[in-house]
């Protein structure tokens, strides 16, 4: 089989994997953080056990989220030397800030929260999980640092002999306008992944009738309040990272809409059935104007599409194919809005009920609400697909190719990837099932029993 298609293939397997845990992460953290701050001020004994309930689920996935982190990196010199031969002097850098700065205090901080309570002061207890939260979105950042570098290279030089890219300026790479698009978007992406595993949980003891009813009710009240302003901040995140799109990679937005011709005013795709090899509409409900709007708050302006940006693209780079597989970008970021747009809907049904303190469910809503923690997961995976497919044939945006960043094959051999594959494979298998285990089994414990707080964490 082929290298390039078995290391891709490898590579996506192992980074959605990861980014099932690294959302709940950034979400729960800061949950945990805000429901520790509200026991700091109120005394109220039962804020500090839900602390220690959803703290308990945050550090579960934490573990397995840093296990699943590690293999990544290694493939970036295994499966993928010649990027890493290319990009190395700048991809590094952020990713070596994020291990020794961010990593490091996030990791130290969690050991503090965890064997602190009762040894550190109330307010010096809940600054420690603050940090862990803060140490963990910064962990993100640096990532998103590297990241953003591949979508839109600043800061860089080439080599003399042309081989490799290299830094010369590092704060225009800190500060390159794709990463302040990309980082509230993953931000709001965690917040919103958070509050709907909240939801759900919460909402299983409300209808299972466990004890600490009146505690599941704050949970569900505050996991409420946590997705309706975590769904609008990724949905206005999402906007302004499509307006950046259209500057950096117009040919993502043009496959992600289907969009074969430019259009002005451009229309917005609702249901599109293309033919990718003749670049043209089979059958397609569109609604006139609403992309441009989408691009320029406006209802005018050019959207380029795929033809017009095919043509430009081959009298920059030279001859060959610069169109991303359409029907996955176009699928993907229907995906990614449908699952948005429900986690919205069922953001302000739960307030209208919470508000007004009735937590008596029809039983539709209440089904709804249970199952309503996949969501995210759809939305996080189907996003970052379409950030990294439609960013393609390119794996740096217009400085090298995705098929010449890959080792050869006369030093990593196809059936070499398919062991390490399946090895891969078989150890997330079990990961994935003792991480479910582990976060069911505490879920379904509840909170522990007021008078034992203080040794269950």
């Amino acid at each position: 089989m082929d290298v390039l298609l078995l290391a891709r293939l490898q590579f996506a397997l192992t980074s959605v994997f990861h980014f099932f845990f690294v959302p709940l992460t950034l979400g729960l953290s800061l949950f945990v953080a805000i429901l520790e701050t509200a026991y700091v001020r109120t005394g109220n004994e039962t804020y500090k056990r839900l602390t220690k309930f959803w703290g308990n689920i945050f550090l579960i996935n934490f573990a397995v989220g840093v296990v699943t982190g590690i293999v990544m990196e290694f493939q970036f010199g295994l499966n993928w030397s010649e990027y890493s031969r290319f990009v190395g002097d700048i991809f590094g850098v952020p990713l070596a800030i994020e291990a020794l700065l961010a990593f490091f205090l996030e990791s130290t901080f969690l050991g503090i929260w965890v064997f602190g309570w009762d040894k550190l002061s109330k307010p010096l207890h809940a600054a420690t999980i603050w940090i862990v939260a803060i140490a963990s979105n910064l962990s993100a950042l640096w990532i998103l640092v590297a990241n953003s570098f591949m979508q839109s290279p600043v800061g860089y030089r080439m080599s003399e002999d042309g081989s490799r890219a290299e830094m010369v300026d590092f704060w225009a790479l800190l500060f390159n306008p794709h990463v302040w698009v990309q980082f509230p978007h993953v931000v709001a992406g965690g917040l919103t992944t958070g509050a709907f595993v909240i939801v759900a949980i919460s909402i299983w003891h409300l209808l299972k009738k466990t004890p600490d009813q009146e505690a599941f009710r704050i949970s569900l009240k505050f996991g409420a309040i946590y997705a309706f302003v975590g769904t609008m901040l990724v949905i206005l995140a999402g906007h302004t990272q499509m307006q950046e799109l259209l500057k950096t990679q117009p040919m993502k937005v043009a496959a992600a809409e289907a969009l074969w011709e430019s259009e002005d005013p451009a229309s917005m795709s609702l249901f599109t059935i293309g033919n990718e090899e003749e670049l043209r509409d089979v059958f397609a409900i569109k609604v006139p104007g609403l992309l441009s709007f989408l691009a320029y708050n406006k209802f005018e302006g050019e959207v380029r599409g795929i033809k017009e940006l095919q043509t430009e693209y081959e009298e920059t780079y030279g001859p060959g194919d610069y169109i991303p597989p359409v029907a996955i970008s176009y699928w993907s970021f229907r995906m990614m809005v449908g699952a948005g747009t429900l986690m919205l809907g069922i953001a302000v049904l739960l307030l209208f009920y919470v508000l007004r303190n009735r937590y008596e469910f029809p039983s539709w809503a209440s089904k709804l609400m249970l199952w309503s923690f996949l969501l995210p997961y759809l939305a996080n995976s189907t996003g970052w697909i379409l950030a990294e497919i439609g960013r393609q044939p390119w794996i740096v945006f217009g400085l090298l190719k995705t098929e010449d960043a890959v080792t050869p094959a006369s030093v990593v051999s196809s059936g070499e990837i398919i062991f390490s594959m399946a090895a891969f494979l078989g150890i997330y298998a079990l990961l994935a099932v003792t991480d479910i285990f582990l976060i069911r089994k505490s879920a379904i414990a509840g909170l522990a029993p007021a008078e034992s707080t203080e040794g269950r964490v």
